[in-house]
């Protein structure tokens, strides 16, 4: 039977007696100087922890300490564990091994991205996920998509009016969201509008995705029920949501690095209310988390002229407020679950020590396995089986025009001017052959992709928006090599040059993640975008660009399951081939 209740009757009064002096807290902090954010300053206490969570904190000392490991905390100092407010846990990474990650960076809560679990898992088997990940020392909370982010062929199904409201119902989801359909909803989907109702009334929040956004497109999402929004990039975007009543959320992500000038063009604007201000990384590829994920913006903060405090309570207490869980998370107090980072200065927010749950998760700098093990085959997230076979009949290309990037996500129709009937194209342009095709291989679409790569053989990925199979490449032959070998992985990256092999990241939880460490798909990743840097990709984030070739909340031109899909016209231009 499922838990209701984050503690059992039971569990409290064992809280309780740890007050009453007959039973021993299991650790204990003493002479600890820590942030209080009550009264706004660093202040010295014992701090009683029992089991996960924390029972006193004070100038008092336990009446046992016979089962309780006592720690002198007198140098350093103590914050509370981070809050991720935007999460995207499967760029190549998974869930759990982001979270592994995380924590060694003092992130103890991740407020996740639902989106994977609702495309490639039943309403079932995507719960059982999200029960499993509750095991883990890190605190894993979700958000509930409206919507796809794409053209799929069975939208209606997967984002059913059952199965969207069985997701808001759920307890381990905190925000409905984010809004990438918000046109959809500004031109009359009132079934949009009923789920954002819907989340209201469960007192849950809503996050918006709203780029570029109007003073009164802003006002008008507000009324719908947007609470926050991550998508300024400028400090006037700041202040126009600010003005409308929105949480803003600062981004410093792989392809939008924002934070440093939103801070400065904050301060220049002399509008910085930093409890109105929460810090996120949106996902970034694993390589942009090499030196470290929140506590990295925190250090940005700091450099930025944000004042101490304020710098941490934007990774803490702000986002436990926002998120209404300020009674669990987000403040060294009585109650609350014990997450906490130890620093060795108040400037260095990277910790040198990590509690996570009352657990240790890091101590003196040195990592300590975490036991949570995820049964991946029996949630459906296992290796990546395909049953059927590409030949060169499937290498037609007709297509009038193609897709130019004009940056990392960015991609606007062109004209194809080139001879695209011969297997190779020449190295002395940009233009690649490009496919997309169902991971059941029922259906293709064939295009040209122009400012891709000059010099890239084939290049085959089963990671990308929908799940569906990306082919690039200047030679049909490479291209047909890289997606046998990607089968062979069971799902990932490959690039073949002259048939062979160069480069692969095996991607074997459902073609779309890693099972690898974090610290080890760096490494892998950082391997493929100097490769594919050498083959002419010139943009920010190789792993977004392949992520959102499908993504129809950006302009201009997306290929999906539809087809080619004109983002602004809200058409189908050439619609997908069926094999």
């Amino acid at each position: 039977m499922e838990q209701r209740y984050r503690w059992k009757n039971k569990q409290l009064r064992d809280h309780a007696a740890v007050l009453d002096g007959t039973l021993s807290p299991t650790i204990l902090l003493k002479n600890a100087t820590y942030l209080n954010q009550i009264f706004r300053k660093w202040m010295i206490a014992n701090i009683w922890i029992y089991k996960d969570r924390i029972v006193y904190v004070g100038e008092k000392l336990p009446a046992r300490t016979d089962k309780c490991e006592i720690v002198d905390c007198s140098e350093g100092v103590i914050v509370p564990g981070y809050i991720e407010p935007h999460a995207h846990p499967f760029q190549l990474y998974n869930p759990q091994s982001f979270a592994d990650y995380a924590a060694q960076h003092g992130t103890t809560t991740l407020i996740n991205d639902n989106m994977l679990l609702a495309l490639q898992l039943d309403k079932k088997k995507a719960f059982s996920f999200i029960e499993e990940m509750r095991h883990h020392p890190v605190n894993m909370y979700w958000w509930c998509r409206f919507d796809s982010q794409s053209e799929i062929q069975d939208e209606e199904t997967v984002f059913s009016n059952g199965n969207v409201k069985s997701w808001l119902e759920c307890d381990h989801v905190v925000q409905g969201g984010e809004l990438t359909g918000w046109p959809k909803l500004m031109d009359g989907d009132d079934l949009m509008l009923h789920w954002m109702q819907e989340t209201k009334r469960l007192n849950k929040k809503i996050e918006g995705h709203f780029p570029g956004a109007s003073e009164k497109t802003l006002a008008k999402m507000m009324l719908f029920g947007a609470d926050c929004d991550h998508e300024a990039m400028t400090g006037e975007e700041v202040e126009r949501r600010l003005m409308q009543g929105y949480m803003v959320s600062l981004r410093h992500s792989s392809i939008r690095p924002d934070l440093p000038r939103l801070l400065k063009e904050i301060h220049e604007r002399d509008i910085a209310v930093y409890d109105r201000f929460m810090l996120n990384t949106d996902g970034s590829s694993s390589a942009c988390y090499d030196n470290g994920i929140t506590d990295k913006l925190i250090r940005i903060a700091l450099d930025c002229g944000v004042p101490e405090i304020d710098a941490y309570n934007m990774a803490t207490i702000n986002p436990a407020r926002y998120y209404n869980f300020e009674h669990l998370h987000g403040n060294i107090a009585t109650g609350r679950v014990a997450s906490l980072n130890f620093l060795s200065d108040k400037k260095e927010p990277t910790p040198v020590s990590v509690l996570a749950k009352g657990q240790w998760v890091k101590r003196d700098g040195k990592e300590i396995p975490i036991s949570t093990e995820v049964h991946w085959d029996e949630v459906g997230l296992d290796r990546l089986e395909i049953d059927w076979s590409l030949d060169l009949d499937d290498f037609q290309f007709s297509m009038p025009f193609g897709i130019k990037m004009e940056n990392s996500v960015i991609t606007k129709p062109y004209s194809i001017a080139i001879d695209v009937s011969a297997n190779e194209l020449s190295e002395q342009h940009d233009e690649c052959f490009f496919m997309l095709m169902d991971r059941n291989g029922k259906w293709r679409i064939n295009t040209l992709l122009k400012g891709f790569a000059t010099g890239l053989g084939g290049l085959a990925s089963s990671f990308s928006s929908t799940g569906d199979i990306i082919l690039i490449g200047k030679s049909k032959e490479d291209m047909l090599s890289a997606f046998n070998r990607m089968k062979e992985l069971g799902g990932g990256i490959v690039i073949c040059e002259d048939g062979k092999p160069q480069c692969e990241v095996p991607l074997t939880l459902k073609g779309l993640m890693s099972n690898q460490p974090v610290s080890e798909l760096i490494a892998m990743e950082k391997e493929l975008f100097l490769y594919l840097e050498e083959k002419g990709y010139r943009f920010a984030d190789p792993i977004y660009s392949l992520l959102f070739f499908s993504s129809t909340h950006l302009p201009y031109i997306r290929v999906t399951q539809q087809g080619i899909y004109d983002v602004m016209k809200k058409t189908v231009l050439f619609p997908t081939i069926m094999r």
